[in-house]
């Protein structure tokens, strides 16, 4: 199924501050002195995206809209919420242009309805600096009037800053545990990050650009990180929660290695509360992290 560009019109401000990144890559990144922590809130009204973007987004990420009906998916966030959080980041001393998304919590205390005016605010809330890398991390608050706080999330960007590499953790590698049980396998295809693009306006050139992903470092076009986390929580409510998207509480996962599309990768879960997205249990996995569900409310 391909995703309609008409989709493409509810994405202007995620549009404008993409370019307003791409501007600041030109003018190159400003000399200064490693930034306060926490930093000041930013705080905007936004439109909450259609039904129509809504369906789309929940058809091609693997949910069932019954779950979601009258309200928002929560993983849907990036949709509403990253170019506010682009302006909390947009005066720092670093090459924003070359971050890398290297995870998310994503804390669910209600559910956001559908239709109304979304309040989302965003700051700077850590700054982690080696000589060879910056990892920054955002907070992201969503909400209504009645609940301001609905949704919590911390992006945890990666941004490298010389040709060094940190030295790797000591310890086996990173692998899907051998028990996990595989909750879905769906197929990407090689537009998968295009579409994933037109339902977020995250049009990042690394994800549907062949040429310009290779010039970045990767063999091929690869999939958001928050793709193959909208792919997981979908089959967690799915699976797990028979289709009860309330339920789900908590997903704080790692963007491990790049998913190079095409693709058919599974969804994997263990009784521990684990979450993973790869090939097989033992392989490395794109996504690596844990779920948390509640009661039904």
């Amino acid at each position: 199924m391909t995703v309609a560009m008409r989709h493409v019109l509810e994405h202007g401000p995620m549009l404008r501050a993409l370019g307003a990144t791409a501007l600041g890559a030109l003018r190159g990144a400003k000399a200064g002195a490693k930034p306060e922590v926490p930093g000041p809130w930013i705080e905007n009204e936004v439109k909450a995206p259609s039904p129509r973007l809504v369906r789309a987004f929940v058809a091609t990420t693997g949910g069932d809209p019954a779950s979601y009906r009258g309200q928002l998916p929560p993983q849907m966030f990036p949709q509403w919420t990253l170019a506010t959080a682009s302006r909390a980041l947009g005066s720092l001393p670093y090459p924003l242009t070359k971050v890398v998304n290297a995870g998310c919590r994503l804390e669910i205390n209600s559910p956001i309805p559908a239709g109304e005016t979304l309040l989302v605010r965003a700051r700077l809330a850590a700054v982690d600096e080696t000589e060879s890398r910056v990892v920054l991390t955002t907070r992201i608050e969503t909400g209504c009037a009645a609940a301001p706080d609905a949704l919590v999330a911390e992006l945890r960007a990666y941004v490298p800053l010389a040709a060094k590499k940190e030295p790797k953790a000591p310890g086996a590698p990173l692998a899907i545990a051998a028990d996990a049980r595989e909750l879905a396998r769906p197929r990407l295809s090689a537009n998968a990050g295009l579409d994933f693009a037109k339902l977020t306006g995250d049009f990042n050139p690394i994800h549907w650009v062949a040429p310009y992903a290779r010039a970045a470092g990767f063999r091929g076009c690869i999939l958001h990180g928050f793709g193959t986390f909208a792919l997981a929580a979908a089959a967690v409510v799915r699976t797990q929660l028979a289709g009860d998207a309330n339920r789900l509480e908590l997903l704080d996962v790692r963007f491990t290695r790049p998913l190079l599309l095409p693709a058919r990768v599974g969804v994997y879960v263990t009784t521990a509360g684990e979450i993973f997205v790869g090939d097989a249990p033992g392989g490395a996995p794109y996504l690596a992290g844990r779920y948390q569900i509640g009661e039904a409310r």
